[in-house]
């Protein structure tokens, strides 16, 4: 029988496990899951961050819980892998969102900086997802993994953002969502990419104050930046039955700031 698109988005009896969870968009995409009826495990690498973040979530009447743990770090990330199941049991959604930026001119860029970023978003994304599918999502033939990449993933920057390995690892993203999704497809596995654009953040506040908030919300064809609901919808779609037959995607949320850069 045919679901109602009310039934399709319904995550109720779902667990999902949130990185980077403990503000700014990674939180949102909490409150996403949370609000269409998943129990929600948030990890990041400050307790006092998480404490306040779940806190925010239970107002909202969320079944949510924190493990702090800093995903850069092999063990730690195993170890919240396994913490997690055993507390909650089977993960029906991995969210990928810790991340990390760093800002310097490609020529001077320091090699340790460009192994930090590169350690957390890519490298951290694949042991995390490769430990929850082993372990959960392969064996029960179901699984939604999403992985935040960024417009900056998509193609070059403006001169005045030199984020040379924050845009590489994104880019890596971009086509580790499409070779992961080719591989687990056969155990029902989706794997999916946003690619957010401009939203306020702790990360992004030096990015803003460079460009300038007008200017980039006068390149942006919708003249905004992105607020505090933007994400929620596709995080919905790719987690949920409504997004049953998507994977291996990006989605732009920016905007329409990737459609004049051509990326």
């Amino acid at each position: 029988m045919t679901r109602t698109i009310q039934q399709l988005f319904d995550l109720k009896g779902k667990t999902a496990l949130v990185t980077g969870g403990s503000r700014g968009l990674g939180l949102q995409m909490a409150h996403a899951l949370g609000e269409a009826g998943a129990r929600i495990m948030l990890s990041s690498r400050k307790a006092s961050d998480l404490e306040e973040a779940v806190a925010d979530l239970q107002a909202a009447g969320i079944d949510a819980r924190w493990i702090a743990a800093d995903c850069a770090i092999e063990a730690d990330i195993h170890r919240l892998a396994d913490e997690t199941l055993e507390r909650m049991g089977d993960i029906d959604i991995l969210v990928n969102n810790a991340g990390a930026a760093w800002g310097a001119p490609a020529e001077d860029h320091p090699l340790e900086a460009w192994d930090k970023v590169m350690n957390l978003n890519v490298r951290g994304y694949f042991i995390l997802s490769q430990r929850i599918a082993k372990k959960s999502m392969i064996g029960r033939k179901s699984g939604r993994i999403i992985n935040l990449a960024s417009i900056a993933g998509l193609g070059g920057n403006p001169p005045e953002m030199q984020t040379i390995a924050y845009n590489t690892s994104k880019g890596a993203v971009v086509n580790f969502t499409r070779a992961l999704a080719c591989e687990w497809g056969k155990y029902g596995i989706t794997v999916n990419a946003i690619c957010p654009g401009f939203f306020p953040s702790k990360m992004t506040r030096g990015t803003l104050e460079n460009l300038g908030v007008d200017k980039l919300i006068a390149n942006a064809p919708l003249r905004r930046l992105g607020d505090d609901e933007d994400l929620k919808g596709i995080t919905l779609l790719y987690a949920s039955d409504a997004g049953k037959h998507i994977t291996g995607q990006w989605l732009a949320v920016d905007g329409g700031v990737s459609v004049v850069t051509g990326g």
